[in-house]
């Protein structure tokens, strides 16, 4: 009996199939990071300066708004501010922003007070009615006493102020009396009284030419009771503006 064929071999197995793995994905952009944003100082007076100071990171656009513009990563700039502002960094990048704000403050310095009113004018003739002293005599006597000497000092003083306030000012210096001994008497001793004054203001530095001397006597006296306060009162030297 005839044997039958053996049976072909199977075909080997198909080799197993690999898989490459993808490749990895691309790093994640890192996100803008404002480090420091700073304002020195943050208060300043109208026309003073500040300065700005950033440190970014990781950015790819960087810029401080208010007319500042685009800026580097790290860097310094003056500012003049007029009035309190705020300004703001902006930086971006693909993987995130930041943003951070300053202000400036900006005081107005207080005007300066005005300056004080001028003094009121007043006229030579005011100011001697109501600064001049006058010079007060003893009985019968002519040379002066050492309050009258006192009060022409101040008289003198006051002259040279009204001199240098008004050039044309002058002044007369009146001889006065008390009612007794004859008119034509007194007359000559308020000469001397007025005379002595005159003298002395002139030692003091008053200039001659502005004084003039005139003898009332006994015709304009301040008091007319028959005692001696009231002789004493009449006894002096007067100063009055010259007319």
């Amino acid at each position: 009996m005839k044997k039958a064929p053996a049976p072909p071999p199977p075909p080997p197995p198909a080799p197993a199939k690999v898989e490459t793995p993808p490749p990895p994905p691309p790093p994640k952009p890192q996100a803008a990071r404002i480090n420091s944003f700073t304002a020195e100082p943050q208060t300043i007076q109208r026309g003073q300066s500040a300065t700005l100071s950033w440190s970014v990171a990781n950015a790819t656009d960087i810029s401080i708004d208010q007319g500042l513009g685009a800026i580097g990563a790290n860097g310094t700039r003056q500012v003049f501010p007029a009035n309190t502002i705020t300004y703001t960094l902006s930086a971006r990048s693909g993987g995130g922003n930041d943003m951070r704000s300053v202000t400036v403050n900006v005081t107005v310095p207080a005007p300066p007070p005005p300056p004080p009113p001028p003094p009121p004018t007043i006229s030579g003739a005011e100011m001697l009615s109501r600064e001049a002293q006058d010079a007060y005599f003893d009985y019968d006597k002519s040379d002066l006493r050492d309050d009258a000497r006192t009060a022409l000092t101040r008289d003198a003083d006051l002259l040279k102020r009204i001199f240098a306030a008004d050039s044309s000012f002058s002044v007369v210096i009146e001889g006065h009396c008390d009612e007794r001994g004859s008119a034509e008497y007194n007359l000559g001793l308020g000469d001397r009284r007025a005379t002595s004054a005159k003298d002395f203001l002139v030692g003091l530095g008053v200039p001659e030419g502005k004084i003039r001397i005139i003898s009332y006597g006994k015709e304009r006296p301040v008091c007319t009771e028959a005692s001696e306060d009231c002789y004493q009162r009449n006894r002096h030297a007067h100063l009055a503006p010259a007319q």
